[in-house]
């Protein structure tokens, strides 16, 4: 709801790309912290840690629902306050597949991360439908009400959720057993970057997510408001559809991936469906009218639940668990792929449109993937790889 209706509001005001632009980077300035909140996960437990985070959501919209109420709202705090959630946001979905990690058996990885993934795509449906809707008929501070509520309410539920760090440390030396000592919070990271960097399938996986989040990713969430205001000419409503049509594809590929996780092969499955995302990613360029568009972006949204889930679930499934909460985070860091991909889709756009903007950044993503393929295809395509363990 809440970055459908800033989104639209900064589209609106400032009637320019490029502020959109700005406004969808800062929501991923964050990424460079990512890991430091997965080393806070693995140290307090990563059920603390996500309920700090969602306390601050809920402390921000509140901040926006009075700003708009107030008739104070304007673009540029708009931005401010994007910026202050932008720093912890990006961490979230690490954050809540590493808690998937710590409570779930490795057995029924695939399906627990399936599962907790129809929850965030159920309510990308409801949230992008009722946002949208509100605002159209209410306006945006009562709209805010039903934000900031959710964020509460998402706290509250998070309280005490998961168990409490890894216990990991190793013993002083000569103090007879009797003391531990605890690396510094830096050493873990690094232990953590040098765990990923030396493990092949481990470093694949997150190069392909940094291609994803590089040129698919503003093209399916931060670039569709253009699209509805330039190409469909259509207001926030059919902007709600649009980002509604995208999470009704993405859930439908979690509920199958729920059914079949445990018969798959999550190295090929991955690859498979990054290159079918992009298709209809690329598909979707080309449509001019909402009719067509919407059924582009549920296959795309499909495709790009398959690809992702699968990637998340291996990640885990094959890597140490005193790791987990650092490798996730590491995970969130390559979706700093994402501020390239949405600052230089600004002014290509400006000048060339978004067809051909979105082509290039498809043919690219296409290209990139099948590299990835044939580089590490010991490692991920092979049915003896570590990441295609059922």
């Amino acid at each position: 709801m809440e970055t459908l209706i800033l989104g639209w509001y900064v589209l609106v005001e400032t009637q320019s790309v490029f502020m959109l632009t700005v406004f969808a980077s800062l929501l991923y300035v964050g990424t460079l912290l990512a890991p430091m909140f997965g080393v806070m996960g693995d140290r307090v437990g990563q059920g603390n840690v996500l309920c700090a985070m969602r306390a601050l959501y809920a402390t921000l919209a509140t901040i926006l629902m009075v700003l708009a109420f107030m008739d104070a709202l304007t673009p540029a705090v708009v931005l401010a306050i994007t910026a202050v959630m932008g720093l912890v946001r990006p961490s979230d979905i690490g954050v809540r597949a590493a808690l998937v990690g710590e409570t779930a058996p490795g057995a029924l990885l695939m399906g627990a991360m399936s599962i907790q993934r129809t929850t965030l795509d159920s309510a990308r449906v409801a949230g992008a439908l009722t946002g949208a809707g509100l605002v159209a008929t209410l306006g945006i501070g009562p709209a805010y009400v039903a934000v900031a509520s959710f964020y509460a309410i998402s706290a509250l539920l998070t309280w005490k959720a998961g168990s409490a760090g890894v216990a990991r440390f190793p013993q002083t030396a000569g103090t007879g057993g009797s003391e531990t000592t605890r690396p510094s919070p830096w050493g873990d990271l690094k232990e953590g970057l040098a765990y990923v960097w030396n493990t092949p399938h481990l470093f694949a996986m997150m190069c392909l997510g940094f291609l994803c989040n590089l040129t698919a990713f503003p093209l399916y969430n931060s670039l569709l408001p253009v699209v509805a205001k330039e190409v469909y000419h259509t207001d926030q409503t059919g902007l709600g559809y649009m980002v509604a049509g995208a999470a009704g594809g993405a859930l439908l590929g979690s509920i199958i991936l729920s059914r079949i996780g445990h018969a798959i092969r999550p190295g090929r499955l991955m690859i498979v469906f990054c290159l079918v995302w992009y298709s209809m990613l690329l598909a979707f360029a080309h449509t001019q009218h909402p009719a067509a568009g919407i059924p582009a972006l549920m296959l795309a949204g499909a495709a790009q639940s398959l690809s992702m889930v699968s990637m998340a679930a291996a990640l885990l499934r094959t890597s140490d668990p005193q790791f987990h909460g650092r490798i996730m985070g590491i995970r969130m860091l390559v979706i700093y792929g994402n501020l390239p991909g949405i600052l230089g889709a600004g002014p290509l756009i400006a000048s060339f449109g978004y067809p051909a903007t979105a082509t290039l950044y498809c043919v690219i993503g296409l290209a990139f993937t099948v590299l990835i393929a044939v580089r590490w295809r010991a490692q991920l395509w092979r049915l003896d790889a570590l990441a295609n363990k059922k």
